[in-house]
């Protein structure tokens, strides 16, 4: 049994911290959200009154938080200094690469081992323990990240030193970003021509045009029942989040002085879309803006 704090317990955080509790280990959990500590407390974990509290005896620290501001808050004023120097630090939220490294370095200064380990799954891949976890650090320490990481884990992948993990994330989702905008597209022209969107599926899944978000997130109801398609996209990934992982590719592009012109237009794309009231719904459900389908979303939220 390992002694465990999880700082963080929104949607992702919460199920990530449920899984560590059923593997046995002893999780000391906290938020600042009273019904999310009572969700962890039914989980299984015990409740913290503070950050201090959680961490004082914790041989690993996960940290879930919204922003890079916050991770650099809580780990330069409420983590380094109140956990062990012995206690593996593991920051799973998707941030910025210059973020990750400067907490990194704080870390280090001070003896800790740290990673920073954002995933890949969304919520539904937090609930079951089957996310994909995406890691920067020294490789002397991965496999003690790695073992970690395992009961909330159907991979883990070291992507390279302190703030590859990031790099990855980012990198990734903008790619899924402009994958489903794609794979829209094609559904709403499909739909147009006369092409029934469900045997659109069944060619896209097994053609060249064959992608994650064709097979394993279709956007049309029907084809891929697990799909948020299939709920009025609620739940899964939020396309608040998922803008929020396009601007943060987008200022990592212009440091690096990188052309991303489709992740430009992604994430305008998606600004737009939470503009209009709808970024609380699944990134999928772009598609009803490029149907020209917006009233679809309203009359069912």
């Amino acid at each position: 049994m390992t002694r465990i704090a999880f700082i963080g317990l929104g949607n992702m955080g919460g199920g990530m911290a449920a899984n560590q509790a059923k593997a046995g280990h002893q999780v000391s959990a906290f938020d600042l959200s009273e019904a999310a500590l009572d969700r962890a407390a039914g989980a299984g974990c015990t409740r913290a009154a503070s950050i201090a509290e959680a961490v004082r005896d914790a041989e690993v620290v996960i940290t879930m938080l919204p922003a890079g501001p916050h991770v650099h808050q809580v780990y330069a004023e409420q983590i380094i200094g109140a956990a062990p120097t012995s206690a593996l630090l593991l920051d799973c939220s998707t941030i910025d690469v210059e973020t990750a490294r400067k907490v990194a370095g704080l870390a280090q200064a001070a003896g800790y081992a740290f990673a920073d380990a954002p995933v890949s799954g969304g919520t539904a891949a937090a609930d079951a323990g089957t996310l994909a976890f995406m890691v920067g650090c020294d490789e002397a320490d991965f496999a003690r990240v790695e073992a970690a990481l395992e009961p909330m884990s159907r991979i883990t992948i070291r992507a390279g030193d302190h703030g590859a993990g990031q790099a990855a994330k980012i990198c990734n989702n903008m790619l899924l970003g402009i994958s489903m905008l794609g794979t829209c597209e094609a559904i709403a022209l499909a739909e147009k021509l006369g092409l029934d969107p469900d045997r659109f599926f069944e060619i896209a899944s097994k053609s060249s045009g064959q992608c994650w978000s064709v097979t394993s997130y279709y956007p049309w109801p029907g084809p891929v029942p697990t799909a948020p398609s299939n709920r009025d996209y609620q739940g899964g990934f939020a396309s608040n989040m998922m803008l929020k992982d396009l601007k943060l590719a987008q200022e990592a592009a212009a440091r690096a002085n990188a052309a991303t012109p489709l992740g430009a237009q992604s994430e305008a794309l998606y600004a737009m879309f939470a503009g209009l009231g709808h970024g609380g719904r699944d990134f999928s459900a772009v598609l009803q803006l490029l149907r020209g389908r917006l009233a679809d979303l309203e009359t069912t939220a």
